[in-house]
């Protein structure tokens, strides 16, 4: 039985997943890691996101992110750590996240009791996750936690973060959604990034796509018109997927309680607020088109 109101962990996880983000989409993860040579933005982000795993290859990677195509992977990885080590990497992430945070929030709000709490009440939450199964939830928990307030709450969106998003993948496993079809069914509830986005970091062609498209339409769960709009079985399955996510990732927002879910939310939502009019994220990452 859970003490919580309906969607409350889903809805802190939101704001607790965006604002993990935003280092994906910083100039500064770019400026750090060409300080280490690694040039190519795929590159940067895929080593950026899998460091915690050590130096692992394609398969790995694949495995654990699921809707990237082997592809692009291999032709990153393992060669990335040739260049940096999964240490310098991770050194890296945490200068590029250090200087995103006080670019978009500026340093008032990072030295604020506001950002000091919320890092308490995620790290709190975080506490309780588990590793069985959650490879990059669990090599994210062997890293360090950082002293300063604005990185330990960063620190914990990560955990959070990876511990819902291996759950979800053993929900789509479950559901029967192929990485591609996993993508465009998202797109389609109008949550996701956009096609373009999507096909530009994946590493999926334009052809992978419409294929995906055809299947799912074939299971009805995507209508026949030119926009990409779920049918209300595809729309009854998203909402599934989500409701199963949230029950295998219900412990760590149980654990926090209604109160301290509300109040993470809360302040959650108010940095990403703040951090999204600061330029955060591209204006056309979402979309259908």
């Amino acid at each position: 039985m859970t003490n919580l109101p309906p969607r409350a962990g889903r809805r802190c996880a939101h704001s607790m997943n965006l604002l993990h983000a935003t280092l994906f989409f910083s100039p500064d993860l770019d400026a750090e890691f060409k300080g280490l040579g690694i040039e190519d933005p795929n590159a940067m982000r895929l080593a950026a996101r899998s460091a915690p795993l050590g130096a692992v290859g394609a398969g790995t990677v694949a495995a654990t992110f699921y809707n990237y195509h082997h592809e692009l992977l291999a032709r990153h990885l393992p060669a990335v750590w040739e260049t940096a080590s999964p240490a310098a990497v991770l050194d890296a992430r945490l200068r590029a996240i250090d200087t995103t945070l006080n670019r978009l929030l500026g340093t008032e709000v990072l030295a604020s009791p506001e950002m000091a709490e919320a890092a308490e009440l995620a790290l709190r939450a975080a506490e309780g996750c588990a590793r069985h199964a959650r490879p990059l939830y669990s090599g994210n928990a062997d890293l360090p936690v950082p002293d300063a307030p604005h990185l330990r709450l960063w620190h914990a969106t990560t955990l959070l973060r990876e511990h819902r998003g291996d759950g979800h993948l053993a929900a789509l496993l479950a559901a029967g959604l192929d990485p591609v079809e996993a993508l465009v069914s998202h797109t389609a509830t109008g949550r996701g990034m956009s096609p373009r986005w999507l096909l530009s970091t994946r590493g999926w062609r334009r052809a992978d796509w419409d294929a995906a498209v055809e299947r799912l339409r074939g299971r009805g769960l995507l209508d026949d018109g030119d926009e990409l709009e779920l049918t209300d079985a595809g729309t009854a399955l998203r909402e599934a997927l989500e409701d199963e996510t949230d029950r295998l990732d219900a412990a760590p927002y149980e654990r926090l309680g209604a109160d301290g879910v509300a109040r993470l939310t809360e302040l959650a939502k108010g940095f990403l607020v703040a951090a999204a009019g600061a330029g955060a994220f591209p204006a056309d990452l979402t979309g259908k088109v």
